[in-house]
């Protein structure tokens, strides 16, 4: 349960409580959230336990400098790093550290790795039960591996052929596609989580965690089919947070460690993982004849730049050069 958010005091008056309040205010992710307090502590034990009220400018540099000089952090480490405090001071302290002038870390252009339809298939053929389905979406549909764990009842329509991927990365909704050939297997875990949930509210239980404030606004929400997770976990847990027995949602990490057999079994020398599915999802449509706007809304990207970089990984030989050699 590491992506349901701690409770807060009802005033809170410490430092990092103020900051959480502050973020969940901007209805931010719960996993940007606790990365940003991540690195906003680092800072603050950089600079000796000083309140980064009393600090400014010149001590972020140092740091951001010390991450790359001395921590070697990559590039994008030193970039979340760099959002985090920014937001502090701009967002929540309302001060303008102005320019700063810090060493950056750089890197060259990287491309993301993908699979050839081959190679996805091989891996999906070497993994079982609701782990493939789980990545056979990441692959078909193009989810991020949380936004397919998190999947709820009410987020398939089997109508229309299509998935509703709600408050994803940046707060954002949007519809992508769902394959006709997931549509059976896809039914029968619905049937079988709705079946897991009848159970569970014969037993006196069946409740499920509801974001934000949505359990005061509908109270009869956290038991209804319609928000139960398409992958529930095997067994109930008690919620630390607030010690209410409930049935989550099977772990990300699962879903990675049967993604990691599954490439070993294949003997696939890529550097893959869980996200290579969806980039393999987005290159394989570029490959079809996909519009890249189409993409963009598919994946969710709020700009088509970020989509662009499929255009790169697609490659040259895909638009008709040949080797002088062949």
């Amino acid at each position: 349960m590491d992506d349901i958010p701690i409770p807060l005091p009802t005033h809170p008056s410490r430092f990092m409580d103020c900051f959480r309040a502050f973020i969940r205010s901007r209805h931010l992710a719960y996993k940007t959230e606790k990365t940003y307090c991540f690195w906003v502590k680092d800072f603050i034990r950089f600079n000796g336990m000083q309140r980064p009220e009393e600090l400014g400018k010149t001590q972020v540099d140092e740091w951001l400098g010390y991450l790359a000089n001395r921590r070697a952090v990559s590039v994008n480490t030193q970039k979340t790093a760099l959002n985090a405090v920014v937001f502090l001071y701009k967002q929540f302290l309302n001060v303008d550290l102005g320019d700063l002038q810090f060493v950056r870390t750089s890197k060259g252009k990287r491309l993301p790795v993908v699979f050839t339809h081959e190679e996805a298939i091989a891996v999906l053929a070497n993994m079982q039960g609701h782990h493939k389905l789980a990545a056979s979406l990441m692959y078909g549909s193009g989810l991020r591996v949380m936004e397919t764990v998190r999947l709820r009842v009410q987020d398939v329509d089997f109508g229309h052929q299509c998935l509703f991927v709600r408050e994803s990365k940046g707060d954002k909704w949007r519809r992508t596609i769902l394959p006709r050939s997931l549509l059976q297997p896809l039914q029968t875990q619905v049937e079988f989580a709705l079946a897991l949930h009848k159970r569970d509210l014969e037993e006196g239980y069946g409740e499920v965690y509801l974001p934000g404030a949505l359990a005061k606004k509908y109270p009869n929400a956290a038991i209804s089919p319609g928000w139960q997770y398409v992958f529930p976990a095997p067994e109930r847990a008690t919620d630390p947070r607030s010690d209410t027995i409930r049935r989550h949602h099977i772990g990300e990490q699962q879903v990675r460690r049967a993604v990691a057999a599954a490439l070993r079994a294949t003997d696939i020398r890529k550097k893959a993982s869980c996200h290579t599915f969806r980039h393999s999802f987005a290159t394989n449509l570029l490959s079809k004849g996909t519009d890249i706007r189409n993409i963009q809304e598919l994946l969710g990207h709020s700009d088509v730049n970020t989509t662009m970089i499929y255009t790169h990984v697609v490659g040259v030989h895909e638009r008709g050069v040949v080797s002088p050699l062949d």
